[in-house]
């Protein structure tokens, strides 16, 4: 009897725990709340699916209940039969009908939905000057950081997204070595990044991200890709338009930026000699080898998920395996503690932000 009761109360702290924790959602990655088109109508989806297999679960449950209580063996006798309706035409008819109507209302909205998102027509159209009418971003999956390029502004940063609200953002999506997945579980998504084609889709984002926990979204690799998979974040900055046009005028401003190995800088020597040749601090250089520098210190993350500060990053210089096994920065630099504090300080002074 005790074990029961026990069992019962187990299941109902459960039970409590869980309406409690439904509420625990963070809306800078949560998607629960959609901070856009996109994710509202996958809400919506969601939903509706959620509620086709709750009426499922209660109309079953239902007749179950039903028939425990009707047929139960102190009503009607040890000896009872109830009627067999095996081969029934109408049962089989309501068993068949019913689901394939219930699957009906699911996959019309969801192969709507499906189609319209990877309608990305608008990305090639242009205004009378031949001009790029929409925003594109190449978005390129690596191990286990995200570059993001801007083909038609002519800048490419890494690990931070930034976008304007109001208007859809179409995405190339493509993977440099192993599949990942892009996914900004507030705003919508997910998409794979493969290495052999190119996937499209579009996303809008209406809400600023300057009132969020960091400032940002979160966006996530949703793929197992390898020891590192958990690791492999990127922030999203969203901004209203005008803000993200200086935005895009600050990073331009950035050409022709690199790191002197004769300065008097000892961070920016130390970064000249180790670090130059794979990591780029100018908005316009093409991509390289590594994440792109030019907006380092305007970041809120280092590699996507240490805190951002000069402690952290030297931590990182020092042994980024320790941090992200498996990604492919590791052995690449020889820097003593010293050297590596230096060039996280000169890293930090990398902005284009006021």
């Amino acid at each position: 009897m005790m074990k029961g009761l026990k069992k019962w109360r187990l299941f109902s702290l459960l039970a409590v725990m869980t309406v409690f924790l439904s509420a625990c959602g963070e809306e800078y990655i949560s998607t629960l709340t959609p901070a856009g088109p996109v994710g509202q109508e996958q809400l919506n989806i969601l939903l509706l699916a959620t509620a086709i297999m709750t009426l499922v679960v209660v109309i079953v449950s239902v007749i179950y209940l039903l028939a425990f209580v009707k047929f139960r063996r102190s009503k009607v006798g040890e000896n009872y039969m109830p009627k067999q309706v095996e081969g029934s035409h109408t049962l089989e008819v309501i068993w068949t009908v019913i689901p394939i109507i219930l699957l009906l209302i699911l996959s019309v909205p969801t192969l709507t939905a499906t189609y319209k998102f990877a309608n990305v027509a608008a990305m090639d159209e242009v205004d009378e000057e031949g001009n790029k009418t929409a925003l594109t971003v190449n978005v390129t999956a690596k191990l286990y950081w995200w570059e993001f390029e801007y083909p038609d502004l002519g800048i490419i940063t890494a690990q931070e997204l930034v976008v304007p609200t109001g208007e859809k953002v179409y995405f190339n999506l493509i993977a440099a070595d192993v599949k990942h997945s892009f996914w900004i579980p507030a705003v919508g998504g997910k998409m794979d990044t493969n290495v052999d084609n190119l996937n499209k889709f579009y996303l809008q984002f209406d809400k600023e991200s300057e009132g969020l926990k960091d400032g940002v979204f979160y966006g996530k690799c949703a793929e197992l890709c390898g020891p590192s998979h958990a690791l492999m974040d990127f922030k999203v900055k969203t901004l209203e338009p005008a803000a993200f046009d200086a935005w895009v005028a600050a990073m331009k401003a950035t050409e022709g930026n690199t790191a002197d190995a004769n300065s008097t800088n000892a961070g920016e020597a130390a970064f000249a000699k180790s670090c130059l040749g794979c990591h780029a601090v100018s908005g316009v250089s093409g991509a390289g080898v590594g994440p792109n520098l030019a907006a380092f210190g305007d970041r809120n993350r280092v590699a996507g998920f240490m805190d951002h500060t000069v402690e952290e990053t030297t931590n990182w210089i020092v042994d980024p395996e320790f941090y992200k096994p498996g990604n492919l920065m590791t052995g690449k630099y020889n820097v003593s503690e010293e050297e590596a504090k230096a060039i996280a300080e000169y890293l930090m002074t990398l902005k284009v932000e006021d």
